[in-house]
């Protein structure tokens, strides 16, 4: 075990290990599980893609009409994990999220291949679903309205950075005795400890 963090700050740990499984890891190194709750605190998680990290925080889009983004309106706390099984590491964050800037949604809506911004418009996310072809008559009326070329953002869709209050990075070490690091956020700096695994 390391008498010393392998780095000081936990987003330059994340970067590396990150750029790490870009490299290496077969399928979607951004997918993420996200655990959101009711305020009551009913949990729910799924796997989403990660589409930006800096030192503010996790970034991830979706319709706001969905059940996780009422959860998160509703009680604005959520962790997320990345597991990167060929690298034989997770990543486990925990903390509050903010809705991202208007600038910074309408940035990443424009960047996405024009069948995903269809798709936007067109699902009714987590609603019930009659039939696939209710679905794909949507699909079709939305294809017809916005024909290739600039597609305008929808208003129920936009974005959430999760900022950090816990990070924890887990290796896989022999007979179960993992390596476990755990950053705290204290004011504008983290404290480090290790945990037994």
């Amino acid at each position: 075990m390391p008498d010393t963090p392998p780095s000081a700050d936990p987003f330059d740990q994340f970067a590396a290990w990150f750029d790490e499984a870009k490299r290496t890891e077969p399928n979607d190194p951004e997918a993420m599980t996200l655990a959101t709750a009711t305020p009551d605190g009913s949990p729910s998680v799924r796997v989403l893609l990660l589409k930006g990290v800096d030192r503010s925080g996790f970034v991830f889009y979706t319709n706001l009409e969905s059940r996780k983004s009422t959860e998160l309106l509703a009680n604005p706390q959520a962790a997320m994990g990345f597991h990167w099984k060929s690298l034989r590491r997770q990543v486990r964050i925990e903390g509050r999220v903010v809705a991202v800037a208007a600038a910074e949604a309408d940035a990443y809506f424009a960047s996405r291949p024009h069948g995903s911004q269809i798709g936007a418009w067109a699902s009714l996310q987590s609603r019930p679903l009659d039939a696939r072809a209710s679905l794909e008559r949507r699909v079709a009326e939305f294809a017809a309205r916005y024909p290739e070329g600039s597609v305008p953002r929808p208003p129920h869709w936009s974005g959430f950075r999760l900022v950090p209050e816990r990070i924890e990075f887990w290796r896989d070490m022999p007979y179960r005795l993992h390596e476990r690091l755990l950053f705290t956020r204290a004011g504008d700096g983290w404290t480090t400890a290790w945990l037994y695994p």
